[in-house]
């Protein structure tokens, strides 16, 4: 207890060295930790972004490629899938539901997608959570749209707002539809994923808004009057649903689930031996795991970047306490007169490399808490990575406890050395 006082003192008294490699110690714990939860929860958020889905089926691009530009809005893909395959595939057996989707509008930088009422029926995230309504409906009609809770915040916009969609993604367009302006009718509740950064729109509105058949003003107004009237519908709008499909020419992709797991494998053959156009059909769960298989390399590349970090900081530490331990020999001696024996000074050094790593990570975890509550909104609205803010875990506790006991193991040279130091010298002190 003496010789732990006595080692608290002493830093006290070389503060400023010691504060200067504390700090370094403290900044590296924080990097070792930051990057360590940064990891696993964007392998969280990347594998909570969607569930339930047993197939995604597209264009013949890559699979990872397909999973990134259709769930994850991350690049496009050249070519779509036309809506007869979509049609024809969607109506085998064992099919129990399919979302088409529709993408490469957007507004103000946010993504624009097309859709049916089925995306709000079965699309589902983390572990098979259904979207769920902050505020409003699903679109009913044409004109309407259901924004993402990120959209709906950092725009601003409330239920009933008036909103023009412009073609081409990302935030510079030169072509905006200015004459067929969107209702704002629903807002979403967060879930965490790119679908909080999302414009939902019919799938017809697409159609219309491209193809230039009619406005959509017209197309609603034109709804009300059939209302009202009581008419036949036209032939190719055989009840709501259809009228906010429409015939699309072709999709982005679509998003399938099956009644059975035999299936999945199944028509997921078919799909990669269809004849009439190149197809890709993937298994999100696989898809994902080969990402983050790829994605392997840079994890550990980013583990021995802190490791590396934490390393010089403890060296740092290292000739700090061997430059000091020179400075010391007079104190080292004073005290062995007093009647401290080599292994009391053997202790205090000791002790003081202990401290000073302790108070390091201390100040670290510290420091990490604050950047994560920090870069926390960055990282959610601009890599989609949604950071938890919660206790270390175990592997962090360990991880730290690693860091503690590489600080005492160092510490052990300048505590041997002052250990012969105080055999050597005695009283008597060599200029």
């Amino acid at each position: 207890m003496i010789i732990a006082k006595l080692a608290y003192k002493s830093l006290l008294n070389r503060r400023a060295s010691v504060l200067l490699t504390l700090f370094t110690i403290a900044i590296s714990v924080m990097l070792l930790l930051s990057i360590e939860r940064v990891r696993i929860d964007a392998k969280s958020s990347f594998s909570n972004t969607i569930s339930g889905t047993d197939l995604i089926v597209g264009a013949r691009t890559g699979d990872i490629q397909l999973l990134l530009s259709s769930v994850f809005r991350i690049g496009h893909t050249n070519n779509g899938v036309s809506w007869k395959s979509y049609e024809y595939i969607t109506s085998q057996r064992g099919v129990k539901w399919s979302i088409p989707i529709s993408l490469g509008d957007s507004h103000k930088g946010q993504a624009v997608l097309g859709t049916t009422l089925d995306y709000f029926s079965h699309y589902r995230f983390a572990k098979k959570q259904n979207l769920t309504f902050n505020k409003g409906r699903p679109f009913a009609a044409i004109n309407e749209v259901v924004l993402g809770s990120e959209v709906a915040n950092k725009l601003g916009y409330k239920l009933n707002a008036s909103i023009v969609i412009s073609h081409g993604m990302g935030n510079t367009s030169f072509h905006h539809h200015d004459d067929n302006p969107f209702k704002v009718v629903g807002v979403l509740n967060p879930t965490g994923t790119p679908v909080d950064k999302t414009l939902h729109i019919p799938l017809a509105a697409i159609d219309l808004i491209h193809g230039g058949k009619a406005s959509l003003v017209h197309e609603h107004e034109h709804e009300h009057e059939h209302e009202h009237e009581h008419e036949h519908e036209h032939e190719h709008e055989h009840d709501e649903h259809n009228n906010l499909v429409g015939h699309p020419k072709q999709i982005t992709a679509f998003l399938m689930g099956f009644n059975s797991p035999l299936y999945t494998l199944q028509i997921r053959r078919n799909i990669n031996q269809y004849k009439p156009e190149a197809l890709l059909g993937i298994m999100p769960t696989v898809t994902l795991k080969e990402l983050w298989e790829m994605l392997a390399i840079v994890e550990k590349i980013l583990l021995l970047f802190s490791a590396v970090v934490v390393l010089i900081s403890l060296l740092g530490m290292l000739t700090t306490l061997l430059a000091n331990l020179s400075q010391r020999r007079r104190e080292l001696a004073i005290l062995r007169s007093v009647g401290a024996r080599p292994w009391h000074l053997f202790t205090l050094i000791s002790i003081e490399s202990l401290l000073t790593t302790l108070l390091g990570c201390l100040v670290g975890s510290a420091l990490y808490y604050l950047a994560i509550f920090s870069a926390g909104g960055y990282l959610q609205s601009h890599a989609g990575i949604s950071v938890n803010i919660t206790m270390l875990s175990y592997y962090e506790l360990g991880l730290i406890g690693v860091i503690m006991a590489a600080g005492f193991i160092i510490g052990l040279i300048p505590a041997t050395r002052a250990y012969f130091y105080s055999l050597s010298d005695g009283m008597s002190i060599k200029a």
